[in-house]
């Protein structure tokens, strides 16, 4: 049913709904949802990211393997206890990611969405990770400012006019609000790097990922607001990051 379907991996997928599934009743309900279009992650409850398994509500923003690319450069930058914050954060999971990666990190997540915000809440209570719901650096702590280590922004990218070429599984199931990247895709980013300078402690970065064809764009936002920007590529994961750093 699941090849029928179209589910590329069925066989993977059908290991994982069986596994799921309490009772034959239990594993149609799975298989039905699966084959209707709802993303894997959104039918199981999870996502494994990182080596972790992070749970994923409907209509939240599922997370994606090229991003632990993001994940790991953002470790081999920041220093032990480092203040890491998460905007944009969705499901929570690069918070939970690098909470697990690093040592003893003080850790503080934001989304506008009030789904992933409860969603991201249980993801990082184990960790000691505050959540906090509002528009980007707007609900964080003042106490925060010029002391921010590490922050990551898993920012929506892609261009308004783009997003009815979304795969249905995103168009239809994931937040807009955490697709829709404004006119040219770098609405969200500019909004972020604008104000970044004042968060970020001396020699503190800013990562966040775009597609290859903005990276140029997206390193003339960060140099216009006072930050010294270099692109990262990995061609194993397919993904672009953009690392920004505090001058002061």
């Amino acid at each position: 049913m699941l090849r029928a379907a179209g589910c590329v991996f069925a066989e993977d997928e059908a290991r994982l709904l069986v596994s799921a599934a309490r009772n034959p009743g239990e594993l149609t309900a799975l298989v039905d949802r699966r084959i209707t279009g709802m993303p894997l992650e959104h039918v199981l409850g999870w996502a494994e990211f990182c080596g972790l398994r992070v749970a994923v509500d409907p209509g939240v923003f599922v997370p994606r393997r090229r991003t632990e690319f993001l994940v790991r450069r953002a470790a081999a930058l920041a220093r032990p206890q480092a203040v890491v914050v998460d905007l944009c954060c969705g499901s929570g999971a690069l918070g939970a990611a690098l909470a697990a990666a690093l040592d003893r990190v003080e850790l503080y997540a934001v989304d506008i969405d009030p789904a992933a915000v409860r969603c991201a809440s249980r993801n990082l209570a184990t960790v000691g990770g505050q959540v906090f719901e509002g528009d980007l650096y707007e609900p964080l702590p003042v106490t925060l400012r010029g002391r921010v280590d590490i922050l990551v922004a898993n920012v929506p990218y892609v261009p308004t006019e783009e997003i009815e070429l979304l795969p249905a599984e995103a168009r239809i199931h994931e937040a807009r609000l955490a697709l829709d990247g404004g006119a040219d895709g770098l609405d969200v980013l500019r909004r972020i790097a604008a104000a970044a300078p004042q968060w970020l402690a001396p020699g503190g970065r800013l990562l966040f990922e775009t597609s290859e064809h903005q990276a140029p764009q997206a390193v003339e936002a960060l140099a216009g607001n006072g930050l010294s920007a270099r692109v990262a590529r990995s061609d194993e994961h397919n993904a672009t990051v953009i690392i920004g750093t505090s001058r002061t």
